[in-house]
């Protein structure tokens, strides 16, 4: 509930501050292009400045940012998984118009006890009038964008298309990360039981509860492949608050909890296991159709091996001693040595360790 608030209010914040530019950039297009139109005043008014003008661009702004900021929390949140994508547009653009001809009858009765100017306000007033289509097309443009925005960051991880953008991934670049490879236990045994579009279904679900918490740990997806997902960390806010721990078992408790509708609709709770290292790696831009950020380096081969031993070891969740150094585990969490392992490939041993949760 804290991080759910937490989303919330960053998402009005940022809905509040661009919405408020949206609309006071408009104000001052329509403010400095007055004179080509035709504007009735009920008293004329000429030391009117653009300024005054700005107010009404300011209070629409934060009118429209608090509703937009609400409905779009709660169909992520509650009716995301419900609707599905038709739906959504069609119960969105209905609560916008709707919206959209309050905010702007209100801003029309301001408009004239402020600055003197007759605005259409009459019931039905917007039907005919083009200026209310004209900003309403104006939403609709800057929606897409602020959905765009927040559709990139989702993606790519916060930041990273303005890195794009400004070509700063076009050479390859060295980073240091935190990876996490985490796969489905007994992935080709529940695929042969619930066949292959239930099982498509089934990871779908499964990849739904992770997606709601990697944003609370800072956690970015690099990529899924399958039914394996791949997790990365800039190094020091995964190892903020041992965030690259505590993702796993928030994932694996969330599971657990929704065990009776796993139970219910496939016949199987789903159980994941995850291999943790870090190390520098080389990202880099790929492709120039379907482009795409790439990473590439031996940590990224090793973690995937480490993951691989979960099996072995009968274990969900190991970890690199080179990672583990650098952690200050909490009483909360135990590390069991399992001693030197030689993985597939390597020349070299890496020391491993289990991470139980004690409490």
């Amino acid at each position: 509930m804290k991080f759910a608030l937490k989303q919330f209010f960053k998402l009005l914040l940022y809905s509040i501050l661009f919405w408020s530019f949206a609309f006071c950039s408009f104000i001052l297009i329509r403010y400095y292009g007055r004179n080509h139109e035709k504007v009735t005043t009920v008293e004329l008014n000429e030391v009117t400045t653009a300024s005054e003008y700005l107010i009404f661009g300011l209070i629409l702004g934060l009118m429209v940012g608090i509703v937009y900021a609400i409905v779009e929390f709660l169909f992520d949140k509650f009716l995301s998984k419900v609707l599905h994508l038709g739906l959504i547009l069609l119960f969105k653009s209905i609560i916008y118009l709707i919206f959209l001809i309050f905010s702007l009858t209100l801003i029309a009765y301001l408009a004239e006890s402020y600055i003197k100017v007759d605005f259409p306000n009459q019931r039905g007033w917007w039907i005919t009038n083009k200026i209310f289509w004209v900003v309403t097309l104006y939403f609709i443009i800057c929606s897409l964008i602020f959905s765009f925005i927040r559709l990139t960051n989702d993606k790519f991880g916060r930041g990273v298309i303005f890195n794009m953008i400004i070509g700063r991934y076009r050479k390859p670049r060295e980073v240091e990360r935190i990876l996490m490879f985490i796969d489905l236990k007994s992935s080709t045994t529940i695929a042969e039981s619930l066949g292959h579009l239930k099982y498509s279904q089934f990871i779908q679900d499964c990849f739904y509860y992770l997606n709601r918490i990697v944003s609370k740990y800072d956690a970015e997806i690099y990529q899924y492949v399958g039914d394996e997902a791949v997790l990365t960390w800039r190094l020091e806010k995964g190892l903020k608050q041992l965030n690259c721990i505590h993702l796993f078992f928030e994932y694996e408790r969330r599971l657990k909890r929704n065990s009776k509708y796993f139970t219910k609709k496939y016949g199987v709770i789903p159980e994941f296991k995850a291999g943790l290292h870090s190390g520098k790696i080389i990202i880099t831009e790929v492709g120039t159709i379907k482009k795409e950020l790439a990473y590439h380096g031996d940590v990224i081969n090793t973690t995937s091996r480490i993951q691989e031993q979960c099996n072995d070891y009968n274990e969900s969740l190991l970890i690199s001693e080179e990672l583990l150094v650098n952690l200050k585990l909490s009483s909360k969490f135990k590390s069991i040595p399992l001693g030197e392992e030689l993985l597939e490939g390597k020349t070299e041993t890496l020391k491993l360790f289990a991470i139980h949760k004690t409490s």
